[in-house]
């Protein structure tokens, strides 16, 4: 069981990893092109403060994962 926590870990920190980058490529960015204040907004939103949110939260709990923080659990 122990093995199978860590290498969820590895799950969860590739997991913040593509939340990263769709949270930033796909989603926040082509917000700021389109010249209309609504996506600008949203843009501002998803970027600072969604995508921190999610890619930290996903990132320390995979590496608490990893490292084996939840083996007493």
């Amino acid at each position: 069981m122990k093995a199978l926590k860590r290498i969820l870990g590895l799950v969860w920190l590739a997991l913040a990893a593509a939340a990263a980058y769709f949270c930033i490529i796909e989603f926040g960015l082509p917000k700021f092109s389109t010249g209309k204040q609504d996506d600008l907004v949203f843009g501002i939103i998803i970027l600072f403060v969604l995508t921190p949110l999610i890619v930290l939260g996903l990132g320390t709990f995979g590496l608490y994962a990893l490292k084996g923080e939840y083996d007493d659990v």
